[in-house]
């Protein structure tokens, strides 16, 4: 299982770094003969995304590495890193790109060839589309933040280029119309509209990432599921205590101490110990589970009562 995540990783990104490499050369082709505004925002977008395609092949390649005395809990969270990354040169695009946009409001142009502009929007559509859905199926695969990250990214240039589109093809439908002279304002009209469209979900994956970054807590469901393979064992241990978990790119960590009888013999608390482990990695994905052994002060009721522990074996 381990393998076939890491292989969708890589096939991951060596398909963002594929498919950049084409967004790149259709989309500077098409800024050298439309000279449109709103494809050199489209352009820069793509240049980020093929200099993060980089980075995030590297990235994929560290994660990957196991732990060392460096970094005892491995590699992973340089996955939020390139996440972050990504969401926080996008914003500053979007904000350079908005800037310009109303500039050109106050300075109009009309757009040279929007046929070619056109067409070569419907390619990046298509090319960012497809990329988008195999990204995101490998992302099913392997839980990786990154690809995940990735995958969005593909998904929303896709509908980007398509807003540009459809620009594009208002301009050639009103050209021999009386609105023509509007035509001039569609350009940065649909850089702004792209702006603004990339800031929103660009700052909620940096938001997402920079949490991660801090050690949050594993998502609701997991939560969930922790207390639920716990609560299994309620019958058998005396309390759960300090229940912490975190992520770390796609691994997931979880820790709890588990109150034992101090009259428990060594070896059944270690079974004990060792299932509850096991039922949480086995039922979280990715989840690697400690359980510390703490045997109980005999402070409880029922011992003060003189009552035999209900947590003992049998046999015990």
């Amino acid at each position: 299982m381990k393998g076939s995540k890491q292989v969708a990783m890589f096939k991951a990104a060596q398909i963002s770094l594929f498919g950049n490499i084409v967004l790149f050369t259709v989309k500077l082709t098409a800024l050298l003969l439309v000279h449109s505004l709103a494809i050199a925002t489209d352009l820069g977008i793509t240049v980020v995304g093929l200099i993060v395609s980089v980075i995030f092949y590297y990235s994929v390649k560290v994660s990957n590495r196991p732990a060392d005395l460096a970094h005892n809990y491995g590699y992973g969270k340089i996955e939020h890193v390139c996440e972050a990354l990504e969401g926080i040169v996008l914003i500053g695009i979007a904000l350079v790109m908005s800037v310009q946009a109303v500039l050109h409001l106050a300075h109009t142009s009309e757009i040279t060839m929007p046929w070619l502009g056109f067409g070569f929007s419907i390619i990046s559509v298509i090319v960012n589309f497809l990329g988008s859905a195999w990204i995101l199926s490998m992302a099913k695969i392997c839980a990786s933040p990154a690809v995940r990250a990735e995958g969005i990214h593909y998904r929303l240039e896709g509908f980007i280029s398509l807003t540009i589109a459809g620009a594009f093809l208002l301009a050639i439908l009103l050209a021999p119309t009386f609105l023509r002279p509007w035509t001039m304002y569609l350009d940065p009209v649909a850089t702004l509209i792209v702006s603004i469209w990339i800031t929103v979900p660009s700052f909620e994956m940096s938001r997402h990432a920079f949490l991660k970054l801090l050690d949050a807590s594993l998502e609701e469901g997991s939560k969930m599921e922790v207390i639920k393979q716990l609560g299994k064992y309620m019958g058998q241990c005396c309390e759960f205590r300090d229940i912490r978990s975190r992520s770390s790119g796609r691994k997931k960590f979880v820790e709890c101490d588990v109150v034992l009888p101090c009259r428990m013999s060594f070896p059944e608390a270690h079974r004990i110990s060792s299932e509850i482990e096991k039922d949480l990695r086995n039922n979280i994905p990715g989840c690697e589970a400690t359980a510390r052994i703490i045997p109980c002060d005999e402070s409880c009721a029922i011992l003060a009562a003189s009552q035999k522990c209900p947590y003992l074996p049998s046999k015990e």
